[in-house]
C-alpha cells in the first residue's frame, strides 16, 4: 500500500524526460557554440560533474522544449496534490535540473550534479538516505545507475528500462512503465529514405549522354546512387542532431526521431558513423573523381548544417549547389562528360527551388517568425522577396534551357532538335505551379522530392523524355 508521508524521488534522464541531458548539452553547444568543442575532452579528463557543468554554464537551454514523458509528469503531479513529497534527484547539472524543475512545478526539491560531484548511482542513494526523514522512500528510474536506487526504495517503478534496469524489474517484479517506441521504425524514419529520390539527379548526365543503356554505366550510376543516399542519411541525422532545439518548435518537425526523443542521440551517433563508412567503400569501387565529389558534398553539407543554413541566401544558394554537385556526382560515377549548359540550368532550376523550401518553412512558422525561432536567416516580412526571387530564378533556368536547344550543340546530338521545344513550356508549368502551391501552403518542405512524388510533374518529366528521344531517334 502506497505511503502519504513517504517520499518519492525521480530520476530525469530517460525517465522524467526522453532524452538525455549529457548529450542534449553536447549537441547544443555543437550548433550554439562550434569553437568551443574542443574544449570537451579536456573538461572530460577532469569528471563527468566537471563536463556537465561546463556544458551547463556555456549554452543557452529552453526546458520547456524537452520530451517530457507526459504520462510520468502527471502521476508525479497527482502525488504531489495527495501531499506527497516529490524530489528531482538525477545526475544532471543543477543549472539545468533546476530550471526543469521551474519548468514543471511538480517538485518540492531538487538534488542534482555540482560542478565537482557527479550525483549518480551509490552517492545519489547515499544522499537520498541522507535527505529522507523516513527509512522508506519511492523512486522512478530507468537504467543501470538506478539499480542500486531502485533495490533499495520501499516501492520502485521503472520506465522504459534499460537491459540492466530490465533485469532487476523482472526479478524483483517492480511496476514498469513501458517506452512504447519501435527503435527500428524510428532509426528508419532518421534515414529519410524519401529524400532519397533527390539522388535521381546522378542520372541525368547518363540519360543526356544517350548512354542509359550501357549496362556498365548503368550499374556504375546505381552504386552512385546508393552511395550518395547513405552518405546523405548520415548527414541529416548529423542535422537532426544538431537541430534539436529549433525541431521542436516546429509543428511537424518535433515529431522526428531525436527531437521527440524516441531514438537516442547515441544511437544516431553511430548509425550515421556505419552509414558514411558504407557509402565510402562503395564509392572505393567507382572513379577516383567520383569519392572527391561526395567529399565535397559531405563537405558542403556539414558546412550547411552547423552554420551555413542560418545565412541570408548563402544557405539557398548552397542549397542549390547541393542538388548541382549530385549531377555532378552522377557523371563522375558513370564516366561521362558534363556540359556548362547542364550546369548553367541546374543552378537556377535548383535555387528556385532551394526558395520554394525557404518559403515553405517561412510560411509553416506563421505570422512573427524570427531568426531565433526558425533557425534561419529570415524573417516573416521577406516572404515575398523570397517568392519574387524564386520565380525569377526559375524563369531564368528556362531560358538557359531555351538557348540551349537553339544551340549548336543540340543540333549536333539530335537529329531533330525542334522536337525538344515544348521542354520550355513544360518546365516553367513546373516551376509555376510549385509556386502556386507553396504560395497556398500545400507544397511538401522539399520541392524536389515532391516532384519525384507528384503525378502531373511526372507526367511532364515523362513527356519531355520523351521529347528526347523523339528528337534523337525520330
Amino acid at each position: 500500500m502506497v505511503q502519504k508521508d513517504r517520499p518519492i524521488y525521480v530520476d530525469l534522464d530517460g525517465t522524467l524526460i526522453k532524452t538525455d541531458l549529457l548529450w542534449e548539452t553536447l549537441a547544443a553547444l555543437a550548433r550554439q557554440k562550434p569553437w568551443e568543442f574542443w574544449r570537451v575532452p579536456f573538461w572530460a579528463i577532469k569528471g563527468k560533474a566537471r563536463l556537465k557543468a561546463e556544458l551547463a554554464k556555456r549554452i543557452e537551454f529552453d526546458p520547456s522544449l524537452l520530451p517530457y514523458r507526459e504520462e510520468v509528469v502527471a502521476a508525479l503531479s497527482l502525488a504531489r496534490q495527495d501531499g506527497r513529497r516529490v524530489v528531482l534527484a538525477t545526475g544532471t547539472n543543477v543549472r539545468i535540473a533546476e530550471a526543469i524543475s521551474a519548468h514543471l512545478g511538480v517538485f518540492d526539491a531538487v538534488m542534482a550534479s555540482t560542478d565537482t560531484v557527479n550525483l549518480t548511482a551509490e552517492r545519489k542513494l547515499e544522499r537520498i538516505r541522507e535527505d529522507c526523514e523516513t527509512d522508506e522512500f519511492d523512486y522512478v528510474g530507468n537504467s543501470r545507475d538506478d539499480v542500486c536506487l531502485l533495490d533499495a526504495a520501499a516501492e520502485a517503478t521503472v520506465v522504459a528500462p534499460d537491459r540492466h534496469a530490465r533485469g532487476w524489474q523482472r526479478k524483483s517484479g517492480a511496476h514498469i512503465i513501458e517506452d512504447g517506441a519501435n527503435k527500428t521504425k524510428a532509426a528508419l524514419k532518421a534515414l529519410r529514405p524519401h529524400q532519397w529520390a533527390k539522388n535521381i539527379l546522378l542520372f541525368v548526365p547518363l540519360t543526356l549522354n544517350h548512354d542509359f543503356l550501357d549496362l556498365n554505366m548503368l550499374v556504375a550510376g546505381l552504386m552512385g546512387f546508393v552511395a550518395f543516399s547513405l552518405a546523405a542519411s548520415s548527414v541529416y541525422i548529423v542535422n537532426d542532431l544538431l537541430d534539436l532545439q529549433s525541431d521542436r518548435r516546429h509543428k511537424t518537425k518535433r515529431n522526428r526521431p531525436f527531437a521527440s526523443g524516441t531514438l537516442p542521440i547515441p544511437a544516431g551517433l553511430t548509425l550515421a558513423g556505419g552509414l558514411l563508412v558504407a557509402a565510402f567503400a562503395i564509392a572505393s569501387q567507382l572513379p577516383p573523381d567520383f569519392k572527391t565529389i561526395l567529399l565535397c558534398y559531405l563537405v558542403m553539407t556539414s558546412a550547411y548544417s552547423l552554420f551555413v543554413k542560418r545565412m541570408l541566401l548563402i544557405d539557398t544558394l548552397v542549397l542549390a549547389g547541393l542538388y548541382t554537385v549530385r549531377i555532378i556526382g552522377g557523371a563522375a560515377a558513370a564516366d561521362v562528360g558534363l556540359s556548362f549548359w547542364l550546369l548553367a540550368f541546374s543552378l537556377f532550376f535548383f535555387f528556385s527551388l532551394a526558395l520554394v523550401k525557404r518559403y515553405t518553412e517561412l510560411h509553416d512558422f506563421g505570422g512573427g517568425a524570427e531568426r531565433s525561432k526558425t533557425g534561419r536567416g529570415y524573417v516573416d516580412l521577406d516572404l515575398e522577396t523570397i517568392s519574387q526571387a524564386g520565380m525569377a530564378s526559375g524563369f531564368a533556368s528556362v531560358m538557359v534551357l531555351a538557348l540551349y536547344i537553339d544551340s549548336s550543340d543540340v543540333r549536333h546530338l539530335y537529329d531533330q532538335p525542334w522536337l525538344i521545344w515544348p521542354l520550355c513550356p513544360l518546365v516553367l508549368y513546373i516551376i509555376v505551379r510549385i509556386w502556386i502551391l507553396a504560395r497556398r501552403n500545400q507544397m511538401h518542405d522539399d520541392p524536389v522530392v515532391f516532384i519525384m512524388q507528384d503525378w502531373r510533374s511526372q507526367i511532364m518529366i515523362g513527356a519531355g523524355a520523351i521529347m528526347f528521344l523523339a528528337a534523337a531517334y525520330a
